[in-house]
C-alpha cells in the first residue's frame, strides 16, 4: 500500500466548546459552572469525518490551529510521523516546566498534549479505511472487548446558591441525574452519591475526590465506603495534600485498594521519593496522574518503586504513547490505569479505545457521568454493569451531532475565560482563598 492508497485529509476544524458541570471539589478548589473542551473534526476525500477531544483553554486551542497546516493534504497513512513532529514542538516549549505534581492548574497546559485530539482523529479516519476499530490499531490490538469502570465520586457544594448558571435536575426521572446535582459535603452525602451511581451505571468500584476536607474527614467516608460496598475496591485521590506522616497514619490498615497521590513534595523530596515511602510504610499500592506524567518522570518513578498503577490520560500522553506505557507497566508487573477530567463522550470513546488496548487494567477514571447526557454525538458509549462494551464499528464507531457541537461552541464564547479557573468559586466559600497545594481546599 502507498500514500497514493489511503485517503487525503481535506479539512480540519477545530472547535473550543463548553458544557454544564456541579459545583465539585477538589484540593484545586470549585469547579465552575462550565467546563471546556477542544474538539477537533479532520474530513478526507474518501468522505470519511474523524473526530478528537482535548482540555480546554485557549494555549490548547492555539496551538491545535497552529497545527492545521501540517495536517492538511497529508495521507492519513502518515499520522505516526504527523503527530510525532506535533508532540516534538509541544515537548520543545515545556520542556522547563516542572508538570503537575503539586497540582498547579496553570502547569495543566504543559501536560496536556494537544496533538493527542488531532490523533485521535487520524486514528478514527484509518480505522474506518481499514474498516477496523480504533483498539485494533494500537499496540498489539484489542485485548478485551469490555473495560470496567469506576463510580467517581465528589465532595459538592451548593452551587445554586452562589451563582445561578449551576443546573439543577430535581425532575429527572434518572436517579443518578437527580443525585449529581445536590449538595454532598458529608459522608452521608458521598455514600448516596454512590448508591445512585451503582443504580443507574452499575459500577463494581469507586473512587472518591479527596483534597476537599481533613484527611480524617474524607476516610471516614471511605471507610464508610467500605462497609456500603463490601465486595469494592475503593480508592481515594487526595492529589498529593497529605504530609507523607499523615497520609501513613490515615491510609494505613484502612480498606483502600491503592492510594492516588496520598502525599507529594514535602521538605526537599519529591512525590516520587514521599510515595515510595508511604508504600513502604504501609504496604498500599500506589497510583498517580502527578508525578509521572512523561516518559523521563516515569522513569524515575518506577526505579524508586513510587507507584504499582501510572494513569496514563491518552490525552497527557497521546493513545499510541498510553498504549504503550500500558504494555511497559504489563511487562514489569505494573497496572495501567487511566485519569480523567470533565470531558463529552468523544473522549470517552477514547478513554474506552485505548483501555481495550492495553494488556493489564485498572478500572477506568471517568468524569462522564458527571456530564451524562450532553452529547456531542449521536451514539455515545454507555456504561453498563460498570463496563463499556467496545463497538466492532470502523474507528470510534461514532456519528458525530454538529448541531450540538455548534450550540457547544456558543456556550463556549459567551465565556468571560477559557482555561479552567478553580479559584473562583471558591471565592464564594471562603472569602480571599487562594490554592495552597498541602492543604485542603476547605480547610484554612
Amino acid at each position: 500500500m502507498t500514500n497514493a492508497d489511503t485517503p487525503i485529509v481535506t479539512q480540519v476544524q477545530v472547535y473550543p466548546v463548553a458544557g454544564y458541570d456541579s459545583m465539585l471539589l477538589s484540593l484545586s478548589g470549585a469547579h465552575a459552572p462550565f467546563f471546556t473542551r477542544n474538539i477537533v473534526i479532520l474530513k478526507d476525500n474518501a468522505g470519511h469525518t474523524g473526530i478528537g477531544e482535548v482540555h480546554g483553554g485557549e494555549a490548547i486551542t492555539k496551538s491545535l490551529e497552529e497545527a492545521i497546516p501540517f495536517v492538511v493534504g497529508q495521507p492519513v497513512c502518515k499520522y505516526k510521523t504527523i503527530v510525532a513532529k506535533l508532540k516534538t514542538g509541544h515537548n520543545e516549549r515545556t520542556k522547563n516546566s516542572d508538570g503537575i505534581q503539586n497540582l498547579d492548574l496553570t502547569k495543566l497546559k504543559d501536560v496536556v498534549h494537544a496533538e493527542s485530539a488531532i490523533e485521535a482523529a487520524f486514528l478514527d479516519l484509518w480505522g474506518q479505511f481499514l474498516g477496523l476499530p480504533v483498539c485494533e490499531l494500537l499496540g498489539d490490538g484489542k485485548q478485551r472487548d469490555d473495560v470496567t469502570v469506576l463510580g467517581y465520586l465528589f465532595y459538592q457544594a451548593d452551587g445554586k446558591k452562589y451563582d445561578e448558571r449551576y443546573i439543577t435536575e430535581d425532575a429527572s426521572d434518572n436517579i443518578w441525574f437527580r443525585t449529581r446535582r445536590k449538595p454532598a459535603m458529608d459522608t452521608a452525602g458521598i455514600v448516596a452519591q454512590a448508591h445512585a451511581a451503582k443504580e443507574y451505571y452499575g459500577f463494581k468500584d469507586f473512587k472518591l475526590k479527596g483534597g476537599v476536607f481533613s484527611g480524617e474527614k474524607e476516610m471516614e467516608a471511605v471507610a464508610a465506603l467500605g462497609k456500603e460496598f463490601p465486595d469494592a475496591r475503593i480508592n481515594i485521590d487526595p492529589n498529593g495534600a497529605w504530609k507523607l506522616a499523615d497520609a501513613v497514619r490515615l491510609c494505613k490498615d484502612s480498606c483502600l485498594s491503592y492510594a492516588e497521590d496520598p502525599c507529594g513534595t514535602e521538605g526537599g523530596y519529591s512525590g516520587r521519593e514521599t510515595m515510595a515511602e508511604f508504600k513502604m510504610r504501609t504496604g498500599i499500592p500506589t497510583a498517580t496522574n502527578m508525578i509521572a506524567t512523561d516518559w523521563r518522570q516515569f522513569y524515575h518513578a518506577v526505579v524508586e518503586k513510587s507507584i504499582d498503577i501510572v494513569l496514563a490520560d491518552p490525552h497527557f500522553w497521546t493513545m499510541s504513547d498510553s498504549v504503550r506505557i500500558g504494555q511497559v507497566l504489563d511487562n514489569w508487573g505494573l497496572t495501567w490505569g487511566c485519569h480523567s477530567n470533565n470531558h463529552f463522550d468523544i473522549s470517552l470513546a477514547i478513554f474506552a479505545q485505548t483501555a481495550a488496548a492495553c494488556p493489564s487494567v485498572t478500572a477506568m477514571d471517568t468524569h462522564w457521568i458527571w456530564q451524562d447526557g450532553q452529547h456531542l454525538t449521536r451514539s455515545p458509549y454507555k456504561i453498563t454493569e460498570g463496563r463499556i462494551h467496545i463497538p466492532d464499528t470502523p474507528g470510534f464507531g461514532l456519528e458525530i451531532d454538529m448541531d450540538a457541537i455548534l450550540k457547544a461552541n456558543a456556550l463556549y464564547k459567551k465565556l468571560p475565560y477559557g482555561d479552567r479557573r478553580d479559584d473562583i468559586g471558591m471565592q464564594h466559600l471562603i472569602s480571599g482563598w487562594k490554592f495552597d497545594s498541602k492543604k485542603p481546599c476547605m480547610v484554612r
